[in-house]
């Protein structure tokens, strides 16, 4: 196991590295972003002298070549709006975003696991529909459009949450339901696929047939043995999440590292959305980790070798 994880690791630490280049690489294409950072009286003789303090005018590969030293040594440049370290900036984002991924996190579990086995055990029943119906309904509508209705009628309407911010637990709560609807739709049919598979079994006949109550063959024996492919799909799934808060974080006005990566690219602040992207990448590649890690407490005959 500990071979395996240091083998994980770097080849993790590998994966940030090759999106990092990428988005180094893709975030120069859209052209010299030098204008945008000076009137515009200013004249080919000062548009010079900044892209050289900016240091735009070397070639490319030098470029990135001094960035990846500095970034090895902690140092992911200064942000060219604020004239802050980037990589403070995203990190005194993170906690807000990380909250807001939880919740949704948490609200996907709780509707997808119930209606999943309930849509399973009762496979072709009005329970089964109405379960596929959410999933298909909940992955067609599009955050953004979910978003603004929950404002509309929560917020404006009946005022029980507020519209915009991150004060207090109330504003957590419809950009946590409009970032996780969407995943919980994607694990729902998954929950009931996998139970479905399960319960056919022999295993599982046999649990019944020593008179266990459906509860314990659901939770002790179908469950646990139906996670596997749900743990896989679900570590993916806080990918889509951190990429859906992006859009959620500027729908509810979220003071999260999403929003001020939008506004980065926006403003061209390269320094930022590459500190963005290597903070993001990192906790995906920890948490597909994760679920490896998980995969041997959930099945014992699963062993890394």
């Amino acid at each position: 196991m500990t071979r395996y994880l240091t083998r994980r690791l770097v080849h993790a630490a590998l994966v940030v590295l090759a999106v990092l280049a990428v988005v180094f690489v893709l975030i120069r294409l859209g052209g010299d972003p030098t204008p945008l950072f000076l009137p515009p009286t200013a004249d080919a003789r000062e548009i010079a002298a900044t892209r050289h303090a900016l240091g735009f005018d070397r070639p490319l590969y030098a470029q990135f070549v001094d960035y990846l030293g500095r970034a090895v040594r902690g140092d992911f440049g200064v942000s060219l709006r604020q004239g802050e370290p980037a990589m403070g900036l995203v990190l005194e984002r993170i906690p807000a975003t990380l909250r807001l991924t939880a919740l949704a996190f948490a609200i996907m579990l709780l509707i997808a696991l119930p209606i999943g086995v309930l849509a399973a055990v009762r496979r072709n029943s009005f329970y089964d529909l109405c379960g596929m119906l959410f999933a298909l309904v909940g992955q067609s509508i599009p955050t953004f459009w979910l978003g603004i209705v929950l404002i509309l009628f929560f917020a404006v309407k009946l005022r029980w949450f507020p519209a915009f911010g991150s004060e207090g637990v109330a504003a957590l709560i419809l950009p946590g339901i409009t970032l996780g609807m969407y995943s919980a739709a994607i694990a729902t049919r998954l929950v009931r696929s996998g139970v479905l598979e399960v319960l056919p079994q022999d295993f599982v006949r046999t649990a019944r047939a020593k008179g266990l109550s459906q509860a314990v063959v659901l939770c002790k024996h179908t469950l646990p043995n139906a996670s596997i492919p749900v743990i896989t799909v679900l570590g993916l799934q806080v990918g889509t999440l951190l990429g859906g808060a992006i859009i959620t974080e500027q729908v509810f006005a979220y003071p999260g590292m999403g929003r001020l990566a939008l506004q980065a690219i926006g403003n061209r602040d390269m320094p930022v959305v590459q500190a963005f992207v290597v903070v993001t990448a990192a906790i995906i590649a920890a948490t597909n980790l994760a679920v490896d890690v998980c995969y041997t407490l959930l099945d014992p005959r699963i062993r890394y070798t």
